[in-house]
Formats: C-alpha cells, structure tokens, sequence
C-alpha cells in the first residue's frame, strides 16, 4: 500500500499528541508501517500547531510535504485554511467550525477571515466541517474536541470500530475513558 498522510493542525493545547498517537496506533494494530512526528509549533503558548501522522508499507520519513496530506484534520478552521496548501487535489479536511482568535486579532492589527469554510470549499478542497466543541461538551467535556475530530475521520476509513475504540483505551486514562468513548460516538454520527 502507498503511503498515506494526515495532518493535525491546531492551535497548542488542543489535544493534537494525543490524537496523533490515537491515529499512530490504530494503523499500527492494523499492520501499517507509521511514522509520527512530534508537534511543531508554539504549543506551549497557544499557537499554531502541526503533527504529521504518515502510515503504509514501508514508511521513511514522519514530514509531510505541500500537495501531499491525504487528510488534514483541523481542531480550528482558520488552521484549516492555513494549512490548505498541504492538501492533494483529492484530499479531504474534517476540521471543527470553532474560532480561536490568533493573537493579530486579539490585540486589533487583524480581522477573523469570515465564511472559512466556503471559501475552503471554493479553493476546491473537500471539507466536512462540524462544531466538534458542542459535540465535545455534550459528551461532558471541551477538551473532548480531539476525540470528536477523530470520530468524524473514521468515516474515511475501512477499519473496524472496535479498533478505533481499541486505540482510545490504550492512550486514554481509564477514567477518562467512557466520556472520551461518547466523544466519538457523537463524531462519528455527527
């Protein structure tokens, strides 16, 4: 099988690592060769943040170049469209419709870009997008919006649910773990 690339983009302390070691070893449990970089980026400050997550045969290297994410996954729409370059012409973007203010928007040099995703889709990309922080609270917790995310991306895939769930209980803290479970759920059918 030829290597397969997502991207999670986001902004620091989103949950983006333990998304990417959702995705890491759910293709590993399925006999994928996978590489996962670390998070680039200012997470500790709330900034921008990318991991790369690649998977397939034989995998060489975790970095993931313009015009090649097969999937980019977006726990803020702005990030979406930051990272459109990244995308391949048949690539898909499952990203949650929540604003995060970048900091030129906070302190007024900038404005929020309006209608982001239309103007994704008008650049020609897929797009599912869907308020994964609502989802996330009504499974009774914000910071749930990774695990939402990663319950809408499984629509994309041909793996079995019990793998997916297989993977939330090996890198989730069991008391976490039944609220995280529910997450998915209502990604999955969002």
């Amino acid at each position: 099988m030829e290597t397969k690339n997502i991207m999670i983009v986001g902004v620091g302390g989103q949950g983006s690592l333990l998304a990417s070691k959702i995705l890491g070893h759910l293709f590993l449990s399925q006999g994928y060769d996978v590489k996962v970089s670390e998070v680039h980026g200012m997470s500790q400050r709330g900034g921008s943040v990318v991991t790369y997550v690649r998977y397939g045969d034989k995998v060489y290297s975790p970095v993931i170049d313009e015009g090649e994410a097969d999937y980019i996954v977006s726990f803020e729409i702005l990030e979406a469209a930051r990272w459109l370059p990244y995308l391949k012409k048949e690539g898909q973007i499952v990203t949650n419709t929540q604003q995060i203010d970048p900091m030129p928007v906070i302190t007024g040099a900038a404005k929020y870009p309006e209608d982001l995703a239309d103007k994704i889709k008008n650049a020609g990309a897929k797009i599912d997008a869907i308020d994964c922080l609502a989802k996330a609270k009504e499974a009774g917790s914000a910071k749930a919006v990774n695990i939402v995310l990663l319950g809408r991306l499984s629509h994309y895939f041909d793996i079995p649910e019990e793998a997916w769930m297989a993977s939330l209980e090996a890198n989730v803290p069991a008391k976490f773990l039944e609220m995280n479970k529910k997450a998915f759920e209502l990604g999955k059918n969002a």
